[in-house]
């Protein structure tokens, strides 16, 4: 009975019947209540998305697996501490040891989660040592601006390990009579999955497996035979843990996990006729029995069928093998023969490794670049990657982000698009996506971006920032406010959601709020340069040029290569009268955005100051040619003109300035300038 509800218990979990899984595996439980069977009923209850169940379920529980899966609840219910606790007896862990990686990385994001940024780094670099294709880690890394170049990761060094992992895990199907070294086929959740019946042989027990052919038959016992531990199979927690095994039917020989149940139906009798000595020396069979009851009963995950290929390999009779001496004997030359197979695909694999590596290598160097805000150098690595690998929703995703840290917003909504059209389903980055419409205007692909996301996930934080973004661009600020703080409310990580709440608070001129979500934000995330950036602009619009000079340095730190950031910097200095210092940011701005016209036309104005007026002006007379309706271009122009005391050219380019239709306030500064210039500022002086 307990075999059969494992069965199904696993079978449910693997058809995706959540409900069905809890609800057997509960009456499993009830029935034979062991720690193990407790670790299986955690796992549906994970699967179901009832951490909370979980939790109080393996609360206080001390194998490794039970430790393992109570942190990943803990995590899932924000408890960090006592993840933390489940998890820090793992000592010393090596490429050998089961979920090893796995738990470095748990680490690391508790870590990272708890302001830990140091542990958290070491941690994640732990991982990658463990295991060099945890992808994952490297992400972390990156995004935390500490990875290594992804050469030093997933460089050639790295393939002798990930062979080992692979040929280990792969060969451990191979391994001959009582050593069994395949944790890894039954993993879940990152962690070996272990055998409830090998808990039991671990304790000492001896289980009898009963089965009964459909037609009555007589009920066959085997006795559970004894098996070494390889080290591979060590507890990672180190509290002894019990090691996969196949005891479920009566005919299983010491031959790995999940091995065949079955010789071949038919092909093997019982001799019934034998004394109870000659049964005890030689091996069960079982009488025939029918696929439906051998698959139900017996045949957990994927069979090997091991024992069929020894009959049709090396001639075995249908009549009987009543010696255990022979069936190991046959047992050997079906493992060295498959030995001898994989050994001589060895060369095969270790070239698929050597491509993967070489793929992630692309990938990590694009994602390290990006995350860098190295865009241009990003979009180059990105190029390098084959078309089926390039035209996925992840990568044209990560070029569409590099174009907008780029500000080119329409080359950007292009990879977007193409990211939609590949991969509609996908809403990673499309938080981004929806603020790139947002700066080209376009109301009605917003709308439309917005409709399709809340189709596809309406509990998503991004679909909610989009949604926002859409009634900001409509001037509806308190509904655009609410869809922000309402991705707050489902995921209160997501960085970009309470920094898009704090551009909103400051568009409605509340800046205490906008202060707080912005600070909220940076603990999220420390490298979120947006909110250093909106905390600068807040404390520069309060005249508090100290303060905005520290949050900008802060955001250029991060991103030295925004444009937008190194003109508010300059702006900032320029405010504090340090024209050098300014005129000198303002130059790598255009450097590094030679179309950006804003840091082009400060720079004019800080050589006016200087008093370089003929090197001001032919910046103006290039401004004029981009961007010929900007009445500031033809105000400053005109200044320069009168300074020059070329009265006729700076009225002209005065009145021009009022033409374009300037603010009040500028209105007001032209017109004055203008009335200086019919009274002469000489005159003005002996007046």
């Amino acid at each position: 009975m307990e075999a059969l509800l494992v069965n199904y218990v696993e079978k449910s979990l693997e058809q995706y019947m959540r409900r069905n899984a809890v609800f057997l595996c509960e009456r499993l439980y009830a029935e034979f209540p062991s720690e193990v069977n407790l670790q299986l009923l955690a796992r549906c209850y994970l699967n179901n998305n009832q951490p909370h169940s979980a939790y109080y379920i393996l609360k206080g529980m001390q194998m490794a697996q039970s430790r393992y899966l109570f942190a990943i609840a803990c995590l899932e219910m924000d408890l960090f501490c006592e993840a933390e606790a489940a998890l820090l007896p793992v000592k010393d862990l090596c490429a050998e040891v089961p979920n090893g990686a796995a738990v470095q990385y748990l680490l690391g994001i508790i870590y990272r989660d708890t302001d830990r940024k140091n542990k958290s780094i070491e941690h994640f670099r732990k991982t990658l040592s463990i295991d060099p294709m945890f992808w994952a880690a490297y992400e972390q890394l990156c995004m935390l601006g500490e990875a290594e170049e992804a050469a030093v990761c997933f460089g050639d060094a790295t393939v002798p390990c990930v062979q080992e992992h692979y040929l280990g895990n792969a060969s451990s199907c191979l391994q001959i009579a009582d050593t069994d070294h395949s944790w890894d086929s039954s993993q879940r959740f990152g962690l070996e999955y272990l055998s409830r019946s090998d808990l039991k042989q671990r304790e000492g027990n001896n289980i009898r497996v009963m089965c009964e052919n459909n037609h009555g038959g007589p009920s066959l016992t085997g006795a559970v035979r004894q098996r070494k531990t390889s080290c591979c199979s060590t507890s990672f927690l180190s509290t002894p843990s019990p090691v996969p095994t196949q005891i479920r039917g009566s005919l299983f020989f010491d031959s790995g996990l999940r091995r065949s149940a079955r010789l071949a139906v038919g092909h093997r009798s019982l001799n019934t006729s034998q004394g109870s000595e000659n049964k005890a020396k030689s091996l069960h069979a079982s009488t025939k029995l029918s696929s439906e009851t051998c698959s139900s009963t017996f045949c957990q995950g994927k069979l090997m069928e091991t024992y069929e290929v020894a009959v049709s390999e090396f001639g075995a009779t249908s009549s009987s093998l009543s010696s255990t001496t022979d069936v190991k004997s046959i047992q050997h030359e079906i493992e060295n023969t498959k030995l001898s197979s994989f050994i001589s695909d060895s060369a095969t694999i270790k070239s698929g490794i050597s491509n993967t590596m070489k793929l992630l290598r692309t990938l990590g160097e694009g994602y390290r670049h990006l995350c860098m805000f190295r865009c241009k150098e990003a979009l180059n690595v990105y190029q390098k990657l084959s078309s089926k690998q390039y035209n996925t929703g992840w990568i044209l995703s990560q070029v569409g982000k590099a174009y907008f840290e780029l500000v080119d917003y329409l080359n950007a909504d292009y990879a977007f698009s193409l990211a939609r059209q590949i991969s509609p389903y996908n809403l990673e980055e499309m938080d981004v996506y929806s603020t790139v419409l947002y700066h080209l205007k376009q109301d009605m692909k917003l709308k439309y971006l917005a409709q399709e996301m809340i189709l596809v996930d309406r509990f998503a934080p991004q679909t909610w920032c989009a949604i926002g973004n859409c009634y900001s661009l409509q001037k509806d600020h308190e509904s655009a406010l609410k869809s922000f703080q309402r991705a707050v409310q489902l995921n209160s990580r997501f960085a970009y959601a309470h920094t898009l709440s704090g551009h909103e608070y400051v568009i409605m001129e509340d800046y205490g709020k906008g202060v707080e979500c912005y600070q909220t934000s940076l603990h999220v995330d420390a490298r979120h340069y947006n909110s250093w950036y909106g905390l600068g602009m807040i404390y520069l619009c309060q005249e508090k040029f100290e303060f905005a000079e520290h949050h900008f340095r802060q955001a250029y730190q991060i991103n030295p290569l925004s444009s937008v950031i190194m003109y508010y910097l300059g702006t900032t200095l320029e405010a504090l009268k340090r024209s050098e210092e300014a005129l000198e940011m303002m130059e790598k701005a255009i450097v590094i955005d030679n179309k950006n016209p804003l840091p082009k036309y400060s720079k004019a104005k800080l050589l006016v100051t200087l008093g370089k007026l003929n090197e001001a002006l032919e910046i103006l007379e290039e401004l004029k040619e981009c961007t010929p309706r900007e009445s500031c271009i033809y105000a400053l122009m005109g200044e320069i003109y009168k300074r020059n005391k070329k009265y006729d050219k700076a009225m002209l380019h005065f009145g021009i300035a009022l033409d374009l239709k300037p603010s009040i306030v500028d209105v007001a500064k032209i017109e004055a300038a203008i009335e200086k210039l019919i009274i002469p500022d000489e005159m003005e002086e002996s007046l």
